[in-house]
């Protein structure tokens, strides 16, 4: 799983989690890695890892007790009791819940939203979070100012402002 985990993380676009039935194990850890976790409002998530004797693995141990905590990790990691969608959705775990028969479509319309989005930045989001978790805060500032720097020189960025200024939607283009 290592390396579609961090192919995952290493894209420069958002990656969206579509959730549907009962994510378990690998297929947990591999929505963990995505930016963002939409599911059917019957989905469910087991860890399933300490009923067979086994860690855990496809990066949960770092995603989970980043989006949950630790002592709701802990809980999940060594009860492996299934939870419903809502309780996920209320410790962090999934961003939003539908009911299952509309899933596809916002899944869809998430996903649109992102591609007419300024997809540079985005990227350059993804990549700063990332870096904030093992970041002193001095060293995340000038991450932050070199990422705005570098996003001053887009296109998108001028777009952007220009829109604002004329009160109208912003068309990006990714450049």
């Amino acid at each position: 799983h290592q390396g579609i985990i961090a192919k995952i993380r290493q894209l420069s676009k958002p990656v969206i989690a579509s959730v549907n039935g009962v994510a378990a194990g690998a297929g947990l850890g591999l929505s963990l890695a995505c930016d963002l976790r939409i599911a059917a409002e019957d989905a469910r998530f087991l860890l399933g890892y300490s009923d067979i004797g086994a860690t855990a693995n496809g990066g949960i141990t770092y995603y989970l007790p980043r989006l949950v905590g630790a002592g709701c990790a802990a809980e999940l990691f060594l009860l492996n009791q299934p939870i419903s969608a809502q309780r996920a959705l209320e410790v962090g775990l999934v961003n939003r819940l539908v009911p299952a028969q509309e899933l596809e479509r916002h899944t869809m319309e998430l996903a649109v939203r992102l591609a007419s989005g300024p997809t540079l930045a985005y990227g350059r989001v993804k990549s700063l979070m990332d870096h904030a978790w093992t970041a002193e805060l001095n060293s995340q500032l000038t991450q932050e100012d070199q990422a705005f720097s570098e996003m001053a020189l887009t296109g998108d960025l001028q777009e952007g402002i220009t829109a604002f200024v004329e009160k109208r939607l912003p068309k990006f283009k990714g450049k």
